[in-house]
């Protein structure tokens, strides 16, 4: 497997586990606040994606999203993401972003960096939402990488 291929796969874990934490949330009748950690992972990865477009980003960091915007924004992000991934070659992949952080500050990263932060940032978050939706008295989204793998869900 090559790192690109490696980093496609972790993309379609992605969309399939901010699914799952979408659908268990929708399932409650009353979602904890971790609504908003949700539209955060969203709006980080659209954030991210639109910095190696060199595109300014086109909502906020924090954006408050209803369960059925953060539906179609995750719909959106996931197409934009496999176009960008599908557009990418191995060596694009230890190629620079140059962008600007929201606190006004200039960086620059290697694309795989940006791309495995975008991950682990969204995992960290999931694991924020699977907290809170335990807190509230419900069963949060089983959302285990290998228990994708297992259960077929990821290739």
């Amino acid at each position: 497997m090559t790192l690109l291929e490696h980093f496609r796969r972790q993309f379609e874990y992605e969309f399939w586990a901010n699914a799952e934490v979408l659908r268990v949330l929708a399932g409650l009748s009353d979602p904890p606040a971790s609504t908003r950690l949700l539209a955060h992972i969203i709006a980080a990865q659209h954030l991210w994606l639109a910095r190696l477009h060199n595109h300014p980003p086109r909502l906020a960091v924090w954006p408050d999203l209803t369960l059925a915007e953060c539906a179609t924004e995750l719909r959106e992000g996931e197409t934009a993401w496999q176009s960008y991934l599908d557009g990418l070659s191995d060596d694009d992949l230890s190629g620079d972003c140059n962008y600007t952080n929201s606190k006004g500050e200039a960086w620059k990263s290697s694309v795989a960096d940006i791309l495995t932060h975008v991950g682990l940032h969204s995992s960290y978050h999931r694991g924020q939402v699977a907290l809170e939706v335990r807190r509230s008295g419900s069963v949060p989204a089983y959302t285990d990488y290998v228990h994708a793998v297992r259960q077929g869900f990821i290739e």
